[in-house]
């Protein structure tokens, strides 16, 4: 299936229903008095994470969401039925903004977690409320107010523990395929992945971690230049960035450590705390050299001219080389940043 992370839907919770203008009236009791029931409260609109869900297809074919409006109030001092709420399933990872502010209203991260985006209206007052010893028979009702309406646009930002990124062609639609279970197209021409993958790489029993595909980058991607900002905001959840450089690029094509410098351009320019990241550079493709040596060789030179004593992984997504100590080192750092997450808090005091 297609991802698609960008949907605009309009939504409109339920009008409350009117109160009601009655009177009782019953044998040998001339003078009943005003007994106009409430009307009933619209039913409210509200967003709902599912994990079973991981596109925003669905809102391509159904974009307008409506709640059931309140009955009108009744005679006997009965209350109009209130409207029912609307569940709007999307995505977890989902982010709701208004389309008409861009006030962001909320995010959607644990499966199960709701949202509201619409309040029902209230419904009206019947005669009933409005007696009074100098008016014993009002010929008085409010009517329900209307309920909220709303344009929304969501945005799906795949949640991930890794991400990958990288220019186009730097082998990371094959370094997902080594690693996990996921099959993104790749060949041996040149082409960039259209939009994000997800794999889970599996390292032990109760140990794994999900790695995202971002489809390679190009310098002015920060401006929207090629994909641009529509796939580098999926990195913002991320918890570490592996760099995938091209070791041995086509000739013509862009050297490995000006390739580096662009991508750190853009992340900075389109978001300066994604460089506050844990990023490891990744160099890939070693088998296109003689020998694993000269691979090496050529990537510390790479980080020479770049002026880091840095860590990097050297490895051969197309042979699966240099993998095991990538994904071992990597589910290391996510178990201690769980740890850390999961530390109980001392208080001092």
């Amino acid at each position: 299936m297609k991802f698609v992370d960008e949907a605009r839907i309009h939504v409109h919770a339920g009008n409350g229903g009117n109160g009601m203008v009655s009177f009782r009236r019953e044998k040998f009791i001339p003078l009943g008095g005003p007994d106009g029931g409430d009307g009933g409260n619209g039913g409210s609109v509200w967003l709902i994470a599912n994990e079973g869900l991981n596109t925003l297809v669905d809102f391509r074919h159904q974009r307008r969401f409506r709640a059931e409006r309140g009955e009108n109030g009744m005679s006997r001092q009965c209350y109009g039925k209130g409207g029912d709420d609307l569940l709007v399933r999307v995505p977890v990872g989902t982010t709701v903004i208004d389309a008409n502010t861009g006030e962001l209203i909320g995010d959607l991260t644990r499966h199960g977690e709701r949202l509201l985006v619409a309040q029902g209206g209230e419904g009206g007052r019947g005669n009933v409320h409005f007696k009074s010893s100098v008016n014993r028979a009002p010929r008085r009702a409010s009517p329900g107010t209307p309920g909220e309406e709303r344009e929304l646009q969501l945005e799906l930002k795949v949640l991930a523990d890794v991400g990958l990124l990288g220019f186009p062609n730097a082998g990371k639609s094959t370094l997902i395929r080594a690693i996990s279970a996921a099959t993104p197209k790749v060949a041996d021409y040149p082409f960039t992945t259209l939009h994000p993958n997800l794999g889970v790489v599996r390292i032990d029993v109760d140990q794994s971690f999900v790695v995202a595909d971002i489809p390679g980058l190009i310098e002015g991607a920060a401006d929207g230049a090629g994909l641009g900002t529509h796939f580098l905001k999926h990195l913002q959840r991320t918890r570490l960035l592996w760099h995938v450089v091209d070791l041995a690029p086509l000739e013509g094509g862009e050297a490995p450590e000006k390739q580096i410098r662009a991508i750190e351009r853009e992340l900075k320019r389109f978001d300066a705390a994604l460089l506050d990241k844990p990023r490891w550079i990744v160099f890939n493709k070693s088998d296109l050299f003689a020998s694993m040596e000269e691979a090496r060789a050529a990537a510390k030179a790479v980080m020479r001219k770049l002026r880091r004593k840095a860590d990097f992984y050297l490895v051969s997504a197309a042979q699966r080389e240099g993998l095991s100590p990538l994904l071992t080192a990597s589910m290391q750092l996510l178990a201690r940043r769980d740890a850390a997450t999961d530390a109980p808090v001392v208080n001092s005091d």
